[in-house]
């Protein structure tokens, strides 16, 4: 049972516009999200566990499905895309993928200092759209920042975490040799090239009481 709150949208998130960098397609899409989780696979943040896409076709719209692919092989293997390109639901022949989200675990640092697992703490997707290669990194726990979802600071959590997730975005930036775009600021937050912004603090020390929007 996971003992971490989910926001129900992004505390921040991170996107890369590739189309200057690798070419559209499948194949370039799960070349791209290997070398991603590389990165974040070091950091214990991100180990590939499933893969999941909706179909849809090309000026009609989503077909309705939704596969989930187990990772049994890395992301990097060649016979990769035949599996992806293999679960195409046989009643839209003409169907194609628009976005794929890389599903795993990663490891979070509690108060105490002790490791965590957690499902989908960094949410990793990779668009192979015919308009251009493109890549986004969100995050939707509060262990990123430096008040928990109530307001509380919780300095030993942002200790332990914060610097991970900063890391992670460096690495990112290094590896496509540019910065993301941040996404647009959310109630349960607001992106910054190196992790989340800091709201500011009411009087009494606390910072925004989010835990009616969970």
């Amino acid at each position: 049972m996971s003992k971490l709150i989910r926001a129900p949208r992004e505390c921040g998130s991170w996107f890369w516009d590739l189309y200057d960098i690798a070419p559209a397609g499948l194949e370039s899409a799960l070349s791209t999200a290997a070398q991603m989780t590389e990165v974040l696979d070091r950091l214990d943040l991100l180990t590939p566990v499933k893969l999941e896409y909706r179909w849809h076709v090309l000026g009609i719209g989503t077909t309705g499905i939704t596969t989930s692919l187990e990772v049994t092989e890395p992301l990097s293997s060649p016979s990769l895309p035949g599996r992806v390109l293999g679960s195409r639901p046989t009643a839209f022949p003409a169907s194609e993928i628009g976005h794929i989200h890389i599903r795993g675990t990663g490891t979070w640092i509690d108060a105490a200092g002790k490791s965590q697992e957690e499902m989908n703490l960094i949410n990793l997707t990779v668009s192979p759209a015919p308009v251009g290669l493109s890549a986004e990194l969100s995050v939707h726990h509060d262990i990123w920042g430096k008040y928990d979802f109530s307001g509380h600071p919780h300095p030993a959590l942002h200790q332990y975490n914060a610097p991970r997730l900063t890391a992670a975005l460096q690495g990112l930036s290094s590896l496509f040799d540019m910065a993301p775009e941040l996404g647009e600021p959310t109630y349960f937050g607001t992106a910054t090239l190196d992790g989340l912004a800091t709201p500011d603090a009411y009087d009494d020390g606390l910072g925004p009481d989010l835990t009616s929007w969970l």
